[in-house]
């Protein structure tokens, strides 16, 4: 008996979950059920679950709040205007937006993190350097960063951060080129990563700003070769 691919399955929850929105009748700003209720309703595990969960989200057709749930986004207008922006910057556009929002949500990090953010921050960062392949170092990389704008505890702050994040996956990103099958053990995005969660942990707002502006500037010397 074959088994279908990991892809066919995750193609499949996908489509399962979206059909259960759409017939469902939820509307933008609707609070779909939780997880455990998700998983009895379609039948599904938790793993493929959060696959699907993930896909929406980076569509922009739901969005996701830690402690409050995951809600339905307007999708079809939105998704359609995150497009449209995405054809019209590079990637080096991005980067210094990047660089314009992100050392100041780390400052607000570091002024207003509980302790739960704090450890959501260091596990973020241990599953980063745990990573097996690129792929998975890259989800784990954007949990990172997303981390730190929930530590803000700005709901307004991590909007803005998540409508940034979703053009960021929608540029082509055709000049990164990894010659290595994971990342290295010594990769310089490790200790950077360290030091803006030591600077949000040690509550200290400057050191924060700055780790968080050193790390982009590092990345975007790497990618792109300028900082």
């Amino acid at each position: 008996m074959l088994e279908r691919p990991i892809s066919s399955e995750r193609e499949d929850a996908i489509r399962e979950l979206r059909a259960y929105i759409d017939d469902g009748g939820y509307h933008p700003g609707d609070r779909l059920p939780a997880e455990r209720e998700l998983m009895v309703s379609l039948g599904m595990g938790r793993t493929l679950l959060r696959r699907a969960l993930e896909a929406l989200e980076r569509e922009g057709a739901i969005w996701r709040h830690v402690g409050k749930g995951t809600f339905v986004a307007a999708s079809n207008s939105y998704a359609g205007a995150i497009s449209e922006l995405s054809q019209r910057i590079s990637p080096v556009h991005m980067m210094r937006a990047r660089l314009s929002l992100e050392p100041a949500l780390a400052r607000e990090a570091a002024i207003n993190a509980s302790d739960e953010a704090v450890i959501r921050l260091r596990l973020a960062r241990e599953r980063a350097e745990a990573a097996a392949d690129w792929a998975a170092y890259e989800a784990q990389d954007d949990a990172f960063h997303r981390s730190v704008a929930e530590a803000t505890g700005n709901a307004l702050l991590l909007a803005l951060f998540d409508q940034l994040n979703q053009v960021r996956r929608a540029v082509a990103w055709n000049t990164v080129v990894r010659r290595t099958e994971r990342p290295p053990r010594d990769h310089s995005s490790f200790d950077e990563h360290a030091r803006i969660a030591n600077a949000i942990e040690a509550r200290d707002p400057t050191a924060a700003h700055a780790a968080m502006r050193d790390h982009l500037g590092s990345v975007s010397a790497r990618l792109f070769g300028e900082a």
